[in-house]
């Protein structure tokens, strides 16, 4: 007769008689083809209602560890290769080498984001009525493209901010601009050759890497991306990022801008990918217009990110497809839902409509300027200025310094990561390899403060001239 304890019971009664018997099954307590009490004996035994038992060999029954038999009872199944179990309580731990990122004290390559700059009590306020109101939206599926109210708030953001006039449905949702990245290599086809500038960013070659893709790289003047580089390499593809390129900061000039877009009109079959990534935080003067919005035959895909303008964790980018490719994207990929949240969609779209977004980019602007401005003094105002020589752009969070020194850039890099400090050269962004300057390091002040800065230079100092 099976008899079980009832102490310490967490949970139902029904799930711990439930996991008992499993456990005798899958120990081999209880053998293949044995049979186990009446619901009624076994629960007159244990003192518990039938009712109980009932439950448990329901579950055990429809997950097969148990077969009924009708008009004479319950049974222990036969399962193949049976094998113990580890109790739930256990703690399972393998040894599985998971990467880990470096610990540094100072890492002045990335983009972490402050918790005080980000709006929380706005975000929750409209969350909290996004599902107080909108039940019924998110709870249905959203289609590939994703929610229709995000789209409409985002194609009205790009109207007032960007001088884009597009239709809401020419817009794609996707989680991060990586994700998107391959929908668009699937969209395009992997048997197009794809260029990617260079100095640049190197995760581009590994997502479409992934879709069997071999990238091709283009080398830049100080004007941006070469035409005659994309002649070269014959490319069907330019991922380009015209508006501040990464790492260099450059801003493609609008004679430029219209030799890319003649380049791409002169073969059936090119497109450019323009990556907008950071364009909300130009430091002086309106932003720039857009390759999409001069672009008169079709031929741009525009790419953005919320992740730069309000935190790199929210994982929300989009894309805007020229009319003729929206019906294509949605023949091929209809039968796919967003990967976006509806949660996060509906408060997203939320934040855009009601003015919180361009209030919150307005207040970042204002806040970065003014760190940009604190650190800048901060460099030319010290004894480090005569080392260096620094290199600013009009866009983004982060700007070049050009350091006076014959050490290899891996050599500083090496040195400073031996201090834990983090910091990238120019060369490493290096794709065909002897194309970037030496001794050009990137400084991203996005989330560094004037102290780690002044602990930088400090070190900087000793490094280069050797004198602590």
């Amino acid at each position: 007769m099976l008899t079980y304890s009832f102490e310490h019971v967490d949970g139902p009664i029904y799930e711990h008689i439930y996991k008992c018997i499993k456990g005798d099954i899958l120990s081999g307590k209880l053998k293949p083809g044995e049979k186990l009490p009446t619901k009624r004996t076994f629960a007159r035994n244990n003192s518990v209602s039938t009712i109980t038992i009932q439950n448990a060999y329901d579950q055990l029954i429809s997950e097969g560890y148990v077969y009924t038999v009708t008009k004479k009872g319950y049974y222990v199944a036969q399962i193949r290769e049976l094998t113990a179990l580890p109790p739930v309580s256990c703690k399972i731990s393998y040894d599985i080498d998971l990467p880990k990122a470096p610990d540094f004290d100072v890492d002045l390559s990335g983009n972490d984001y402050s918790p005080e700059n980000f709006p929380f009590s706005v975000w929750t306020g409209l969350s909290r009525e996004v599902m107080s109101t909108q039940k019924s939206e998110l709870m249905r599926v959203s289609p590939i493209g994703g929610a229709a109210a995000l789209r409409e708030a985002i194609a009205e953001h790009l109207r007032s901010f960007r001088g884009m006039m597009i239709d809401p449905d020419q817009i794609v949702i996707g989680a991060g601009t990586e994700y998107l990245y391959g929908l668009l290599a699937d969209l395009l086809g992997n048997d197009k050759r794809y260029a990617i500038e260079s100095p640049g960013y190197k995760k581009l070659a590994q997502i479409y890497g992934q879709r069997g893709i071999r990238c091709h790289y283009a080398g830049m003047d100080s004007l941006g991306i070469k035409v005659d580089e994309l002649l070269r390499i014959d490319a069907d593809i330019a991922h380009i990022c015209p508006n501040h390129h990464f790492p260099t900061g450059i801003t493609m000039p609008a004679n430029r801008r219209y030799e890319i877009l003649a380049w791409a009109n002169e073969k059936t079959g090119r497109y450019i990918i323009e990556d907008d990534y950071d364009s909300e935080f130009r430091t002086e003067g309106k932003p720039i217009p857009t390759l999409f919005s001069i672009d008169a035959c079709e031929k741009v895909i525009y790419m953005n990110t919320f992740s730069k303008s309000i935190a790199p964790t929210i994982r929300i980018s989009y894309m805007v497809l020229p009319v003729h490719l929206v019906k294509r994207f949605y023949d091929k990929f209809s039968f796919y839902s967003c990967t976006v949240s509806n949660f996060e969609q509906y408060t997203l779209a939320a934040f855009i409509e009601r003015g919180c977004f361009e209030k919150h980019i307005n207040r970042m602007r204002l806040h970065y300027m003014r760190k940009r401005k604190r650190i800048i003094e901060i460099i030319k105002s010290g004894d480090f200025c005569r080392h260096c020589d620094i290199m600013e752009n009009d866009s983004g969070l982060h700007f070049l310094l050009r350091l006076h020194t014959d050490r290899p850039d891996r050599e500083v890099e090496e040195l400073l990561a031996q201090r834990k400090i983090r910091i990238k050269a120019l060369s490493d962004y290096d794709l065909i390899g002897g194309d970037a300057p030496e001794h050009h390091f990137i400084l991203n002040y996005s989330n560094i403060t004037p102290e780690k800065v002044e602990k930088t230079l400090s070190i900087l100092a000793e490094i280069l001239t050797g004198q602590p």
